[in-house]
């Protein structure tokens, strides 16, 4: 499981001062970036030997509000993998309150868009992160 912390930016919340539900899809894109470059697999790396990512399904489900100048720790953990799709689960907490649990399903294409195998080293790094680790937050 990688987790990383994001503080809430003003541009983010609507008047209500609650997170705006489509910018919590732009956390976990930065969440995501983040998490690649950890596993020693950049994305920009990755799209230069032609292979991209595309987010073919997304979920949110929210269970409180996040507030401007909140600081999130958003864990990801992989919870379906093949080669050429894989699926994150992913959850949002302020402290030990969960916000938000979600999931982005990727596929592995070209950058002509055709479905192509992740590269070995990327889908050992994954399948690396799979082992011993219940998902933490299953498709919804």
């Amino acid at each position: 499981m990688f987790k990383h912390q994001i503080r809430i930016a003003y541009r983010d919340v609507t008047v209500g001062n609650h997170v705006y539900y489509a910018r919590y899809l732009d956390l976990l894109e930065i969440v995501r970036n983040e998490f690649f470059r950890t596993l020693g697999h950049p994305l920009l790396q990755l799209q230069e030997q032609g292979i991209i990512f595309p987010v073919v399904e997304c979920s949110l489900r929210c269970h409180a509000a996040a507030r401007y100048d909140d600081l999130l720790d958003i864990e990801t953990s992989v919870t379906n993998l093949g080669r050429v799709q894989f699926t994150l689960g992913y959850e949002v907490k302020r402290g030990d309150v969960l916000l938000v649990t979600a999931s982005t399903r990727h596929a592995a294409t070209t950058m002509e868009e055709r479905p192509t195998k992740m590269p070995t080293g990327l889908f050992e790094a994954l399948k690396k992160e799979t082992e011993g680790h219940a998902p933490s937050c299953p498709s919804v």
